[in-house]
């Protein structure tokens, strides 16, 4: 599952520099998240980041992007170069 910003997010700016896959960018109104380099920081720590940091707690689970841990684990290997992945 990747993760998700919610428009309670007041742009204090500090999760965008704990991700470990520059999945966080400034969006028109928030901050927002791109779920195809998300990994819920699997691969990199034990928890989410971003959600450790946030004041507001207004990062969640995206409930559009059902995905299990070995998903994440993949792309976490595809977007690092990983050994694992045979690249």
């Amino acid at each position: 599952m990747a993760l998700l910003i919610t428009d309670e997010c007041i742009n204090c700016d500090v999760c965008e520099p704990e991700c470990p896959n520059d999945a966080i960018s400034q969006g028109e109104e928030f901050y927002v998240i791109d779920p195809a380099r998300c990994t819920e920081c699997v691969g990199h720590f034990e928890t989410s980041q971003c959600v450790e940091v946030c004041p507001v707690e207004c990062i969640l689970v995206d409930p559009e992007r059902q995905e299990s841990q070995d998903t994440l684990m993949k792309r976490f290997q595809l977007l690092t170069g990983d050994p694992a992945t045979g690249n």
